[in-house]
C-alpha cells in the first residue's frame, strides 16, 4: 500500500494560490498544477486541470487499461480534453485570457510508476535542474540522490539545448522563468508519458517550483531520508521553502512505495 502525504500553501509573497493538488488515493492517482505566474487567472487554469482528471480518473475503469500502452493512451485522452477546456475558456472569457497551467500526473500500478507531464520532458537520474514548472523526483534510497524525471520546457533550457549558453548560467538568467509551453497556450497539449520501475521503500515527489526553486537538493533529500510519516515529511518540505524566502506558492505531494 502506497504511504500519501500532501500539503500546498500560498507561501509568503504571493498573494493567490495558483497551485494545486489532488490526490485519489482509491485510484493511486495524484496530480500537481501549477498555474502559469505572469497570465491571468492560473489559479482557474490549475484548479480546472486537476479537478477535470480526478473526475476521469474516478469514473473510469481503470483495472480494464492493462499495458504501458493503454495506460499511457487513457491519461493522453483526458489530459487533451483538460487542455481543450482551459483552452476554450481563455478564448470565451477576456478575465481567463491567456491562462495556463504546467502538471504532473503519477499513476501507481503494481511496481512502476505511470508518469504523464503535459509539455515536459524526463531526466531520470543525473544532476538536478531548476527552471519553471511542476515536475516529479524521485528519491533512490539504494543510491542515497535525489534523482531528476523531469526537465521542464523552458526558454533557458531551449538555450542549454542549442549550446547557446551552460547550466551554470542559465541559473543566474533573467529569463529562467519563462516556460516556452503549458497546458492551455495552445490547441493540443502533446503530453509526454514514461514508465518508472520502482522498489519497495522509494518515495516520489510531486511538487511545484515553489519548493524546488527555493531549497537546494542536497537538502530535500535529507528531508525525505528523514524518518517522519508522509504528512510529517510535506510539512517539513514545506517549512524548509517558507524559511528560505516562500517566494512562490508551494506544493508537495510525497509517496512512500
Amino acid at each position: 500500500m502506497v504511504q500519501i502525504g500532501f500539503k500546498c500553501d500560498k507561501g509568503i509573497m504571493r498573494q493567490n494560490n495558483e497551485d494545486a493538488c489532488f490526490v485519489v488515493p482509491g485510484r493511486n492517482v495524484y496530480v500537481v498544477a501549477d498555474g502559469v505566474g505572469g497570465n491571468n487567472s492560473g489559479e482557474v487554469a490549475s484548479r480546472t486541470a486537476v479537478s477535470e482528471i480526478a473526475r476521469m480518473v474516478n469514473e473510469a475503469a481503470m483495472d480494464q487499461y492493462r499495458s504501458p500502452e493503454e495506460i499511457f493512451g487513457f491519461f493522453a485522452d483526458i489530459i487533451e480534453d483538460v487542455n481543450e477546456q482551459i483552452y476554450q475558456m481563455g478564448l470565451q472569457s477576456q478575465q481567463n485570457r491567456g491562462m495556463a497551467t504546467t502538471i504532473v500526473t503519477a499513476y501507481i500500478r503494481m511496481n512502476s510508476a505511470y508518469i504523464a507531464i503535459a509539455r515536459s520532458c524526463l531526466l531520470k537520474g543525473g544532476g538536478y535542474d531548476v527552471p519553471r514548472a511542476a515536475r516529479l523526483l524521485l528519491e533512490d534510497f539504494r543510491s542515497g540522490k535525489l534523482g531528476q524525471i523531469t526537465r521542464d520546457h523552458t526558454y533557458v533550457n531551449e538555450l542549454i539545448d542549442k549550446g547557446v549558453i551552460t547550466e551554470d548560467e542559465a541559473e543566474h538568467h533573467d529569463q529562467k522563468n519563462v516556460i516556452t509551453k503549458a497546458l492551455g497556450t495552445e490547441h493540443r497539449a502533446d503530453p509526454d508519458f514514461y514508465k518508472v520501475d520502482l522498489e519497495s521503500n522509494d518515495i516520489l515527489l510531486l511538487c511545484s517550483d515553489g519548493l524546488y526553486g527555493e531549497v537546494p537538493a542536497e537538502k530535500i533529500a535529507q528531508i525525505l531520508k528523514t524518518d517522519q510519516n508522509m504528512n510529517d515529511m510535506c510539512t517539513s518540505l514545506v517549512q524548509e521553502a517558507l524559511a528560505a524566502g516562500g517566494r512562490d506558492n508551494i506544493t508537495v505531494i510525497c509517496l512512500k512505495i
